[in-house]
């Protein structure tokens, strides 16, 4: 479990170099780093949360709440890419490691469901 709170975290990191980035940028750039920066540190805080659960039901909704923000923080890297704010070369391994973090995020709440 340890691993997915230090992926986050990695995670959110890259994620505020990148919106650093975009902040100094004018218009477009910035408003879609803005929105980045939401949701792409969201993920860790929320895996973080979910850490200290007051009960399994807790435990998976902080996860279910993290898994949506990976999907965001996805969608924000794809449009980014897609209307050429940044090169795609830039943004392609923060977009794998955003898929993965979704794919392991969902099977964590797979998991703690089974287990109920």
């Amino acid at each position: 479990m340890r691993d997915i709170e230090k992926r986050t975290f990695d995670f959110s990191i890259r994620i505020i170099k990148l919106c650093q980035h975009l902040e100094e940028r004018q218009g477009v750039s910035r408003t879609l780093g803005q929105q980045l920066l939401r949701a792409g540190t969201s993920i860790g805080a929320n895996v973080e949360e979910a850490q200290a659960g007051q009960s399994k039901p807790d435990f998976i909704s902080k996860y279910a709440i993290a898994l949506k923000e990976a999907r965001e923080t996805l969608y924000w890297l794809r449009l980014i890419t897609a209307t050429k704010v940044l090169p795609a070369e830039r943004l392609s391994e923060l977009q794998t490691e955003a898929e993965e973090l979704i794919r392991i995020i969902a099977s964590i709440i797979v998991s703690a469901k089974v287990k109920r």
